[in-house]
């Protein structure tokens, strides 16, 4: 007899292939990328073979994986050559590029031990994931560009499960994170792909309501924070179900809860207090406050990781700058289960939230035809990093600022102020 977890884990692979990707017959299927370090983890394997049978049943042309273990960055930090550190392995690039070019699918598994890397020595850490960065960025343009249909997802590795669930037995932390995620995925309900399309569809009414507003700025309020940041002209709110370059609808993160577009690079004004913490490099950043004037990050302080904020900072002239900011209520279902899970895929999704670096320019309206000089001119960000943390909460409240500065009210402690 088939167990209740088998039959979730089946339901998840059919939600990944029928509502994120969207796999069309004769797609080719790669599993990983180098993008984010969401190369496949070798815990993933019973999982990616569900996925892999799945994706053969809707017409797949060919699935192919590049897996990865993390521990291995772990030893090449202890026991490489500090001049060999530079070096990146391209066939990972070229593998991936190849696909998007001919359009067809990508899948990301983002799972981490969020503390693998405590002890490390944090500037070779942030040398490492700079020079990552920027030898992916191939990858990240297509992939922005919405030219194939491409969705990222997690699933527990032990340390990842360890650190969101301390407190339990260590036999029993993974099996916790899988129902966890079956929760959050809606992989529970009865029928979870019709549940999915109900949602992102929820998603598109909210981004289609603010694209009406068409704000010039948006402002958050909220304790440690009182932050304008500026809209440029034409931007346009997605939601998590995008169109890809063929026509094919799908949605590029499971789970998803946010509607989100592209800041003016210039026009950031003011302080703003995370309200939760950010794994970056395998170490966490803590309770941080970041200043803007100008659209720049002026001061940043942190209890916890301030040297690898300071190093992405420093990546590229865009890395400062931001890229993205998106709504997310906090009474959505990952907020309401009280977590922290150390993975920003799904953090993000309990918190409104905007991101450093590189802006979407399917976030502006024609965007994708613009070179990256006319998209620069008309406000987007360029950068080769891409740096989400969380702001919000249920004590935030945001604004909408219209042309003369009147305020139109678009959250209210957490919750949307508008009926749709």
């Amino acid at each position: 007899m088939t167990s209740e977890f088998e039959q979730n884990l089946e339901k998840y692979a059919q939600v990944v292939v029928k509502v994120g990707l969207n796999l069309q017959p004769g797609q080719r299927l790669l599993i990983g990328t180098p993008v984010g370090g969401a190369l496949t983890p070798l815990e993933a394997a019973p999982f990616v073979r569900l996925i892999a049978a799945h994706a053969y049943k809707a017409g797949a042309r060919l699935v192919d994986v590049m897996w990865s273990d993390d521990r291995l960055q772990l030893i090449r930090l202890q026991h490489a050559l500090r001049d060999s550190l530079h070096e990146y392995p391209a066939w990972q690039v070229t593998t991936a590029v190849e696909y998007a070019q001919q359009g067809d699918a990508i899948l990301m598994i983002f799972a981490h031990d969020p503390d693998l890397l405590n002890g490390q020595d944090p500037e070779l850490v942030g040398m490492i994931d700079q020079i990552a960065t920027k030898n992916t960025a191939p990858i990240f343009d297509y992939m922005a560009r919405n030219a194939t249909n491409w969705l990222m997802i997690s699933v527990p590795v032990p340390g990842w499960s360890a650190k969101v669930f301390p407190n339990i037995a260590p036999e029993a932390q993974n099996a916790r994170l899988w129902d966890t995620l079956f929760e959050i995925c809606r992989v529970k309900h009865a029928n979870p792909v019709a549940a999915w399309q109900d949602h992102v569809n929820q998603l598109a009414v909210r981004s289609d309501y603010l694209n009406r507003k068409q704000f010039t700025a948006l402002r958050f309020t909220g304790p440690g924070t009182d932050l304008t940041i500026g809209l440029p002209a034409g931007h346009v709110w997605r939601s998590g179900r995008m169109t890809n370059a063929a026509g094919t609808p799908f949605t590029v993160n499971i789970p998803t809860e946010e509607v989100f577009t592209m800041p003016h690079k210039e026009r950031t004004q003011g302080v703003v207090t995370a309200t939760k913490p950010l794994s970056l490099g395998g170490g966490l950043v803590e309770n941080f406050i970041v200043t803007f004037a100008g659209g720049r990050v002026t001061k940043f302080t942190a209890e916890r990781g301030e040297e690898g904020i300071h190093q992405l900072l420093e990546t590229d002239a865009g890395a400062s700058q931001l890229g993205e900011v998106a709504l997310v209520p906090h009474s959505s279902p990952i907020s309401q289960c009280g977590l922290i899970f150390y993975n920003i895929l799904i953090d993000e999704n309990a918190s409104s939230h905007i991101a450093l670096g590189h802006a979407y320019k399917f976030s502006l309206d024609k965007g994708e035809t613009l070179s990256d000089e006319e998209f620069a001119a008309a406000g987007g960000n360029l950068s080769s990093v891409h740096l989400d943390f969380m702001i919000g909460s249920g004590e935030m409240d945001v604004d909408g600022l219209r042309d003369d500065g009147t305020p139109d009210p678009v959250m209210r402690g957490g919750e949307w102020a508008f009926k749709i």
